[in-house]
């Protein structure tokens, strides 16, 4: 068991990612709290008798409030659904109702930005713009809502971290990504993580404190630009 860490609250906990997350976090022996859609319950159903489900809209204060507290750490899945600033809003019901000194991960894309210094090409800009669009425009996602939801973390005093994700792959754990503070850097050029090396990150993440208030973009450890940088 991490130093510190004894319950933690997952936001969004019956996806891919959430789910992983889950049997990580039961791994190292803390007790867990989901949090998801009440339709999607039956997603952790292999939990069931281990974890504390809540159910609700992970943008809903008092479903939030509920279920983080005491918790010495949570883990937030941001997604955009919808057009209702759900991210955003999610965000900071987890800001506002996380215990004082919890340590607070969110898990986001590449398309993020802290500082400006991110260097993305011409392929990535012009399909983010193109998916931004649509998802608005299908009242599906709202990709820029989670940039809001960033922006309100970053400008927050908590002891957070968020996870900046390169596109995801299935497959066995390759063991902890690699990272980098600004996209461009060679070593996240393949562009790759396993999904289950995703949620480890964010796990791991929960007891090192050299990842406060950073942004950390990642990448598989055994991709080919990651095995480049470490030779």
């Amino acid at each position: 068991m991490g130093t510190g860490i004894r319950k933690v609250c997952i936001v969004g906990a019956s996806g891919k990612l959430g789910r992983y997350m889950v049997g990580q976090a039961l791994e190292r022996g803390y007790e867990v709290v989901g949090v998801c859609r009440e339709r999607s319950v039956p997603k952790l159903a292999e939990f069931a008798d281990r974890i504390t489900i809540v159910p609700g809209q992970t943008d809903d204060r008092a479903v939030i409030a509920e279920a983080v507290a005491g918790c010495d750490g949570v883990l937030t899945v941001l997604v955009p659904w919808g057009v209702r600033q759900y991210s955003s809003g999610t965000a900071q019901a987890v800001l506002d109702h996380a215990e004082p000194e919890a340590r607070l991960i969110f898990s986001c894309g590449w398309h993020i930005t802290r500082d400006g210094k991110d260097a993305y090409s011409w392929a990535f800009r012009t399909t983010l713009k193109v998916a931004s669009w649509l998802g608005k425009a299908l009242r599906a996602v709202e990709i820029d809502d989670q940039v809001e939801a960033c922006r309100r973390i970053f400008a927050s005093d908590k002891r957070w971290t968020v996870v900046r994700g390169s596109s995801l792959e299935e497959g066995e754990s390759q063991g902890l990504p690699v990272w980098s503070r600004h996209v461009g850097d060679p070593v996240l050029a393949s562009d790759k993580t396993r999904r289950v090396d995703f949620a480890l990150f964010m796990v791991e993440a929960l007891t090192d404190d050299t990842l406060v208030q950073e942004a950390p973009a990642i990448v598989g450890r055994l991709s080919a630009s990651a095995l480049a940088h470490a030779a």
